[in-house]
Order: C-alpha cells, then structure tokens, then sequence
C-alpha cells in the first residue's frame, strides 16, 4: 500500500527561487558523491536469494548459485576503481563525498583508512545495497541503526547524512528522525536546490541527489556510446546552468554520481579528469562537500529564503 500521509510538493520553489549566496560568492557549486557499494551488493554467498546484476549486460545466472563474474565485477571496483578515482581527486585537490554502504568498508579497511586520512566526508548509504522498500519497517530500523555504528567504526565519524538505493522505503525518512543525529536526507532527485522537508514533526533538511548527472546513464538506456559523452553531458549541463545564472537566476548546485567498478575503469576515468580539469578552470564554479553543502545551509538559509 502507498504511504499516504507524506504530501507530494509539484511546486517547490517556483518560478522565484532563492538567491542563494555560496561560500566565496560561488556562483554553481558541484558535489561529487562516489558510491563505494562493492561488497554488500545482494549475493547468495551472503544468504541472499539472488545475485546482484552486473550492471554491464542483462545476462542473469541462476539465483541459486554464486554468480563469479559479477562478483569479481564488483571486485574491481573495491580492488582497483577506487584507488584510480583517489589519485584524481588527490591530483586536482578535489574534496568529494563518499557515499558508503557500510558492509563494504568493513570489507575492505583499506580504503576506510583513506576515508580517515582524507579530507573527504562520508554519508551513510545503507547498511548493504539493498532495495529498503522491499523489507519491513523493523529490518531497515535496525540496518540503520547497525550502519550508523559500523561507519563511525570504520571512518571515525558519525554519518550525518543518509540516502540509499535507488528506491527509499516509506519509513526511511521517519526512521532518520527516530534515531536521530542526522543533518540531512539525499533520498530525493526533484530540485537542484537544498529543501526542508517536515518529517515526524521536524523540519529535515533535504539536499537533493542526481541520476542524469550519474555514471549509471554508462548502463541505462539511453547510454552514453563512450566517456566522452559522460563529460560532455556534464559540461553542458554545468555550461548551461552557469548562462542561466548570468541571466539573473541564483546560483545553484549540482550532484555527479560515480560508481569505482564503473568510472574507476581506465577509459571511463578519463572523463572523470576531464570534469575536474574543467571546473578547476570554470570561473565561480567549484567542488563542494555534500555535508559542507548542508551546514552552508542550514547556517544561512534564513538569508535568502525569509525562514527562522
């Protein structure tokens, strides 16, 4: 049954957005957010039903038995993807968000311990990959509660920001606010601005997400034919929104979803460079953290939206 108490908003900000004032006068501020799943993706090996796609291709093998090539799919995103996608960031001193499932930076302490060292920040990203609308209200309670442990564990900090696959279920947001800590939800795709929500009583601050601005587009179709086509949907949609805002809109900002085991692969990286050479030459245009992103707002938003 759909959740019914939770109001859809097809408005928003209108036609008279905010004129929102960015760290440095900024004029389009971009957050990239690299999705470390390998590991906790569904897998019969982990008592599960069926296997993970490999994303790659549509062929399926039995759900009954351990599918190797996904598995060593993902492997390489774990192996060899993420460190390709550090050594970028670190080369154009870029501080991006690693979204992170907490299974998978259990499994790997390794890049845990680059999470640490670096100036990178973590939001939670579900205790596995999982579909959370397919279980019920006590199991995605108790996922949060163990991923919420298992991150500061593993990365030293408490996430303080949540989203998880694709399909949030119809407690998530409720389940954020019961246990509390949290600063903001990036379960949403409907705004390319940051949002309050009123959830449980409490206003949540929502910072939304992106699947056009997303390497999963690699997958889906319509896909991208080659990486330069990534790059290109990328600089236009930053070109693009930079000419609006020259023309009187306010600044805005704007999500890059990455994936290792895919735009951790050499030639797919190379438009990863490409985007972070470009803003780093794009005039009031940079990278921000996501939970940069949402303490800018919830500190100054009464500046430009009236609210206290």
């Amino acid at each position: 049954m759909a959740e019914t108490t939770r109001v859809r908003d097809f408005v928003g900000y209108g036609r008279n957005a905010p004129r929102v004032r960015w760290p440095g006068e900024e004029k389009l501020v971009i957050n990239i957010v690299v999705n470390y799943e390998e590991g906790s993706e569904y897998s019969v090996l982990d008592g599960d039903d069926h296997n993970d796609g490999w994303g790659e291709y549509d062929y399926e093998v039995d759900p009954a038995i351990r599918d190797f090539g996904s598995e060593t799919h993902y492997e390489f995103g774990s192996r060899v993807g993420i460190w390709r996608l550090a050594r970028l960031f670190d080369r154009f001193d870029v501080p991006v968000t690693i979204g992170a499932c907490a299974t998978a930076l259990e499994r790997n302490p390794e890049v845990a311990q680059w999470v640490r060292e670096s100036r990178h920040d973590v939001i939670g990203h579900g205790y596995r990959w999982l579909e959370y609308n397919r279980v019920d209200r006590e199991v995605e309670r108790e996922h949060l509660r163990l991923a919420v442990e298992s991150l500061e564990r593993t990365t030293g900090e408490r996430p303080l920001g949540w989203y998880l696959r694709s399909f949030p279920s119809e407690h998530t947001l409720d389940l954020l606010v019961e246990q509390g800590g949290f600063l903001y939800d990036s379960d949403v795709c409907n705004d390319e601005l940051p949002y309050f929500m009123e959830v449980s009583g409490q206003q949540l601050l929502m910072v939304p997400y992106s699947k056009v601005y997303n390497d999963t587009r690699y997958l889906l179709n319509p896909t991208y034919g080659s990486p330069s086509q990534f790059f290109e949907s990328m600089r236009l949609g930053i070109d693009y929104l930079c000419d609006e805002i020259d023309h009187g809109l306010g600044p805005r900002m704007l999500t890059v979803g990455l994936h290792p085991r895919w735009s951790g692969q050499a030639n797919r990286a190379s438009a990863v460079r490409d985007l972070l050479e470009y803003v780093s030459g794009k005039e009031g245009v940079s990278f921000m953290r996501r939970l940069d992103i949402a303490r800018w707002w919830l500190d100054h938003h009464a500046e430009w939206t009236g609210a206290r």
